[in-house]
């Protein structure tokens, strides 16, 4: 028997539920329902079983790429790939349905507790008052038999991650499972601090706005998702031993683009890339942020919803935000549209923190910051309030350097081949004319976006120009600093200052600040706390 270390283990199964009534602010209706093993115990739907089955697409899809790229004549090694992967249907389709027959939980007045395993067995508990989110997932093939996903975030590390999920919950069970959980622990808290839990109904903040996938073509996701899917699409067929360049549609479009002059196939080959891009673009930005609502519910979480195909629920803790991450790629930008992040603690690794503390799809700049306002409850976007502090041109210069390093080797590998055709010398002269001011105009760019500076209880710095980020940071947030000075720094005066928090990406940088300013700044922005590191002369 394992045990995962998410709490304090429970090795009984006779604890009864508490009378909602008796946890202060819960909702009446929400004790879970007595299942068949017992006072509140409940399973996981035994239809997540076909969902399982869609396994089987994966062999089906292999069977019929290989058949049709071997003339309907199978090759030994297709036959083996087909056969490995059955089998490993077999094998994690029996996994799946062990575990939805030998998975049950509960939630008691105090803790979550699920078992699990047949012949490994587990048994976790988790204190509610260590819960930090639920969030809700329902997949295409779920959503067609009404299931659904359910992750809790655990303040531990153990050997799930910190996350416990439950996957294959009824739609309503998900629903009751995510309210009962975030109510009981926001009851539990209440009490513990001798309060009470606000019953309010939702607050909406922001909803989806079906003009806003406009900004979609300015997203990474458009010409280079393309190239992202055709690349994998190639990788995949060249694996089943399908040479991609013998498909019928791929030869027609070579025998097309070779029939008529290079100056009309180039410029139509661009469009239609373009065009196939920006539909590409839009259909992933309706998918992903179609039914978008933000809104503040009770006990102080702040849930998102979102997704046209699979739907997603994320619950961000109010008392865990530490700010707001304005970020603005340089299309977007320049389209005068903007996302918004969230700087929460308990939303899991980094890379979870991308994809989980959205609070903004691409959308208008001065929505975005009407919505960080609204998160931060204030009356305007601290991101917008703060007076920054212009870095030294010391920092200009060096962002002139990186651009010269960037362009001078392109311009010499062009000029290079010059030794012995006289023409790549004047097409290296024209990249130079073309790169050399982009660089510069880029470089400037880049100097205009630094800044720093403090409004209220906000710490804010920006930086960027292909993706300009402006965070606002609460200074009862930082719990560290961490100054950084490159050879050239030192030489130039300058030092990147980090204000490290147990939030969002970890670690968010003011580059390129004068020494002493930096400090300074450090120091006003959060008294004492780098002041016993300080060599004073």
């Amino acid at each position: 028997m394992s045990t995962e270390p998410a709490g304090p283990e429970q090795r009984g199964t006779a604890d009864s539920v508490a009378d909602p009534a008796a946890v202060p602010g819960q909702r009446a209706g929400t004790a879970p329902v007595d299942g068949p093993d017992g006072p509140g115990w409940q399973r996981l739907s035994l239809r997540s079983v076909p969902v399982h089955l869609s396994w089987l697409l994966a062999p089906a899809a292999t069977a019929a790429g290989t058949a049709l790229g071997g003339h309907g004549t199978p090759n030994l090694q297709a036959l083996i790939t087909v056969a490995s992967l059955t089998i490993a249907f077999g094998v994690v389709a029996g996994i799946n349905l062990m575990r939805c027959l030998t998975t049950r939980y509960r939630v008691t007045h105090d803790r979550l507790e699920v078992h699990k395993g047949l012949l490994f067995r587990s048994r976790r508990t988790v204190l509610l008052e260590r819960i930090r989110n639920a969030d809700v997932t329902a997949k295409p093939l779920q959503r067609l038999v009404g299931l659904a996903a359910v992750t809790v975030g655990v303040a531990a590390v153990g050997s799930s991650g910190g996350s416990l999920t439950l996957d294959g919950v009824t739609r309503d069970q998900a629903a009751a499972l995510r309210r009962d959980l975030l109510n009981r622990r926001a009851a539990l808290l209440a009490a513990g601090h001798g309060g009470q839990v606000e019953q309010a109904a939702d607050d909406m903040i922001a909803a989806f706005d079906l003009s806003w996938t406009r900004y979609a073509p300015l997203t990474v996701w458009g010409v280079g998702g393309l190239f992202a899917v055709l690349g994998a699409a190639y990788r995949t067929l060249h694996e089943m031993q399908v040479d991609p360049l013998e498909l019928g549609v791929v030869r027609s479009a070579a025998d097309a683009f070779t029939s008529v002059p290079v100056w009309v196939a180039v410029p139509v080959t661009l469009l239609a890339v373009a065009a196939v891009g920006t539909a590409g673009a839009v259909a992933l930005y309706v998918e992903g942020w179609s039914g978008f609502r933000l809104a503040r519910e009770e006990g102080g979480i702040l849930r998102v919803r979102r997704g046209l195909w699979i739907h997603r629920s994320v619950s961000i803790e109010e008392r865990r935000l530490r700010g707001v991450e304005l970020v603005e790629p340089l299309l977007l930008r320049s389209g005068g549209g903007a996302r918004l992040q969230a700087v929460a603690g308990g939303l899991g690794s980094a890379e979870e923190n991308r994809s989980r503390g959205a609070l903004m799809p691409p959308s208008p700049r001065s929505e975005v910051l009407r919505v960080a306002a609204a998160v931060l409850g204030d009356d305007r976007s601290p991101t917008e309030r703060a007076d920054l502090h212009r870095h030294p041109r010391r920092a200009l210069r060096r962002r002139l350097n990186r651009a010269l390093l960037v362009v001078l080797p392109v311009v010499g590998a062009v000029a290079l081949p010059g030794i012995w055709l006289p023409a790549f010398l004047v097409a290296a002269g024209i990249t130079a004319a073309v790169l050399l001011p982009a660089g510069a105009l880029l470089a400037a760019d880049a100097h205009r976006a630094l800044g720093h500076g403090l409004t209220g209880p906000y710490l804010v710095a920006r930086s960027g120009t292909f993706v300009r980020r402006t965070v606002a940071l609460r200074r009862e947030g930082v719990i560290g600093w961490t100054v950084s000075r490159s050879y050239f720094q030192r030489r130039a005066g300058l030092l990147t200052l980090g204000a490290a928090t147990a939030a969002g990406a970890g670690v968010y940088r003011v580059r390129d600040v004068a020494e002493g300013e930096g400090l300074a700044f450090a120091e006003e922005a959060v008294p004492g706390l780098l002041a016993p590191f300080l060599v004073r002369g």
